[in-house]
């Protein structure tokens, strides 16, 4: 069923949706931002700063382990977010989610490394860091569905794709700014504490989130579901019954965007500063330019989505990014600065295609009514497998075999299953959420993508 806008309130409603998308936007680019300084950091600093007395292989590892936490906490977020938020509304969950990221990123940039504290040290990092997944597991489905259940008649890729947008923008900004501090001071001098810098100003930056995201409206169809009484008790038990095999194929659909884009953000800049011979400031730009032309591009491919339908796009998306994500570290093993930029910039002109609208896909598979809960379960699984894990494996695929064949083979494998995934998927009768009846909601797009 359609949302159907009343006479006369057709102007108003257009400019809080995009009042709405511009919040749900600033605010996932700041929990983007925060999240990939952590990624970051990681991948060049942690393992000296806070495993100092491992080797350089088992510090890398410990350091992306680290990282992997605030995976592995994401999905208790989503299901702590998506069950008030299923319950209560999207607004008020969105505004905690961004305080709790706000808080723990600029209390890591505070924390005293294994040379002051000892033990204490990457102690106090872990637990930081799962309160940074808890934070993000409750940030994207639900910011993804603000603006989309804002969106305007016949947009609703486009709207859904304003939150996706915060992923690629937030690790331009956060590349930016750590580009910006290693760069204006000696090396010894970032290492040892200028590291510090982008975390600390993540607590300015998340009063700017606030003061947005707080001016924004609550879902209107969240406040119909009110209205018609199903609001349900146990909104997740109540998403399940989407199915099994439903939910699988939507899970293992989406897993390959974050596991070969956890490659290509994360884990190259140490494969590509300890193996190839890169300098660090180099592929931080290389990344960073590679995240500028992915977030350029959500809203072209958001838009074709909408007017011409998304399963052909989402398909042919998932074959161009395997392809991509099997010659990525080829292409870096050339040890030129030329090739290896192509490939980067290759990596994010691939990346938007299925990215973009996998938020809108995910949130289709569930009536209004429970699609919070629903929409966190399915990302946010589907994150750890993916994106979580993806370093760790990488690192040490890369060790077992003394060069990156195994992390290709791993990237090529796992697209061909998000490609397979998808395939049945669509093939599935599309979902019409009769049960949800009489919740105004937009038909689910899985049959005419």
């Amino acid at each position: 069923m359609k949302n159907r806008q009343s006479a006369g309130s057709g102007k108003r409603s257009k400019r809080e949706s995009r009042r709405v998308a511009l919040a749900t936007l600033s605010g996932t680019v700041l929990e983007g931002y925060d999240f990939f300084v952590y990624g970051t950091t990681s991948a060049l600093i942690f393992n000296s700063q806070f495993f100092p007395s491992l080797s350089p292989t088992a510090g890398t590892l410990a350091a992306f382990s680290t990282f992997a936490v605030g995976f592995a906490a994401r999905p208790v977020g989503g299901l702590i977010f998506g069950h008030f938020g299923d319950r209560f509304g999207r607004k008020g969950t969105l505004v905690v989610s961004l305080l709790m990221m706000g808080i723990a990123t600029t209390l890591i940039g505070l924390v005293p490394n294994f040379a002051v504290i000892g033990i204490w040290a990457p102690v106090l990092l872990v637990i930081l860091r799962f309160v940074q997944g808890i934070a993000l597991g409750g940030e994207m489905a639900g910011a993804t569905l603000l603006s989309m259940e804002h969106a305007p008649d016949g947009k609703q890729n486009l709207f859904a794709g304003f939150p996706q947008m915060g992923t690629p923008a937030g690790l331009v900004l956060a590349n930016l700014v750590i580009l910006t501090t290693s760069t204006v001071m000696p090396d010894a001098a970032f290492t040892s504490w200028g590291w510090r810098i982008p975390f600390l100003l993540s607590g300015i930056l998340v009063v700017v989130g606030l003061f947005v995201r707080l001016r924004v409206a609550e879902s209107p169809s969240f406040q119909a579901a009110v209205a018609h009484d199903r609001v349900v008790a146990n909104p997740l038990a109540e998403s399940l019954k989407a199915g099994f095999p439903r939910l699988t194929a939507t899970l293992f659909a989406a897993v390959a965007s974050g596991a070969v884009g956890y490659v290509f953000m994360v884990y190259s800049l140490s494969y590509g500063t300890s193996t190839v011979g890169f300098d660090r400031q180099f592929l931080v730009l290389c990344v960073t330019a590679a995240a500028a032309v992915w977030c350029c591009l959500i809203p072209f491919w958001t838009t074709i989505a909408d007017r011409f339908g998304r399963r052909r796009m989402f398909l042919a998306g998932s074959v161009a990014l395997m392809v991509a994500g099997s010659a990525f570290l080829p292409l870096m093993d050339s040890g030129s600065r030329a090739v290896t930029l192509v490939a980067f910039l290759l990596m994010g002109l691939v990346m938007p295609i299925t990215h973009s609208v996998q938020g809108a896909i995910i949130a289709d598979t569930f009536p209004v009514h429970v699609r919070y809960s629903g929409s966190s379960l399915v990302m946010q699984t589907g994150a750890i497998i993916g994106g979580g894990l993806a370093p760790m494996i990488a690192v040490a695929l890369q060790d077992a075999t003394g060069s990156s064949l195994g992390v290709t083979v791993y990237a090529g494998s796992i697209s061909l299953i998000s490609l397979v995934a998808a395939v049945f998927m669509f093939r599935m009768p599309p979902q019409t959420h009769t049960e949800s009846a009489p919740v105004p909601t937009r038909e689910p797009q899985n049959e005419s993508v």
